[in-house]
């Protein structure tokens, strides 16, 4: 399919992949899940990416999304990867050894592109937030549907700790947390994260949102609360139309 482009989205626990119709906004290969390397260094990631590239028979353009701050093409900070990330050209490498361009970008703010093109932001001109609640708390604001890139709001301080710490989907699971004591803490977080910056609308992302009706209406702010509508595999969408120009 000529407008089908490989997106990755590499995250602490596992590196997701599918070929994407970019024109569609749709995934059209199952998208593939391998797990993230321990150590999670470039050498043994870049590997891996390789792997499920030829697994895939991809062609053309990759979107490489992964958590980091991306500025230039480095990678300036690893929050659920190795710290020899820091400082890496991680599309740069990968193009490379591909011979094919790469866009490289962070991984919630390719989700945000999926869900402000295609998905449950799709046609907001106001201040939209996604939060992803995964390994970590990605975030990506949006205002007249343009991204301001590398927000990091998992990172904001919260009673005296890292608000991913806090309130992220591992957390959940590693603190054995019901769905009421989850969202107590979440909305603890919406509280914070909308006092400063007042967006109009919070997409809620990440693989927990395919359990957003037992969550849903547990949540509580002044914005108004969606389910994204790509869930998991936001980022993979959202990195293929970065790499095919599409970004907002």
């Amino acid at each position: 399919m000529a407008n089908a482009i490989l997106g990755f989205d590499v995250g602490g626990t596992s590196i997701k992949a599918a070929l994407v119709d970019v024109d569609r906004g749709q995934t059209v290969t199952a998208p593939r899940s391998v797990p993230t390397p321990q150590p999670s260094t470039p050498d043994q990631v870049v590997h891996a990416l390789l792997q499920v590239d030829r697994e895939l028979g991809a062609t053309g353009p990759v979107g490489l999304a992964f958590p980091s701050v991306i500025q230039h093409g480095i990678a300036r900070s690893a929050a659920n990867v190795d710290k020899s990330w820091i400082g890496f050209a991680g599309g740069e490498r990968l193009a490379q050894l591909l011979g094919r361009p790469v866009v490289f970008i962070n991984d919630a703010d390719a989700a945000g592109i999926a869900e402000m093109s295609t998905g449950a932001g799709r046609g907001e001109k106001g201040v939209v937030m996604l939060l992803t609640f995964g390994t970590g708390i990605g975030s990506a604001l949006f205002n007249g549907g343009v991204l301001v890139p590398n927000t990091e709001l998992g990172h904001l301080e919260l009673h005296g700790h890292d608000a991913e710490t806090r309130a992220s989907a591992r957390v959940k699971t590693l603190e054995g947390l019901g769905w009421e004591g989850w969202c107590e803490r979440v909305n603890d977080y919406l509280a914070h994260v909308h006092a400063l910056f007042w967006p109009d609308v919070f997409i809620i992302g990440g693989s927990i949102s395919e359990d957003f009706d037992k969550f849903g209406h547990l949540l509580r702010s002044r914005a108004s609360i969606r389910r994204a509508a790509y869930a998991a595999h936001a980022g993979i969408v959202g990195a293929a139309l970065a790499a095919a120009g599409r970004c907002l």
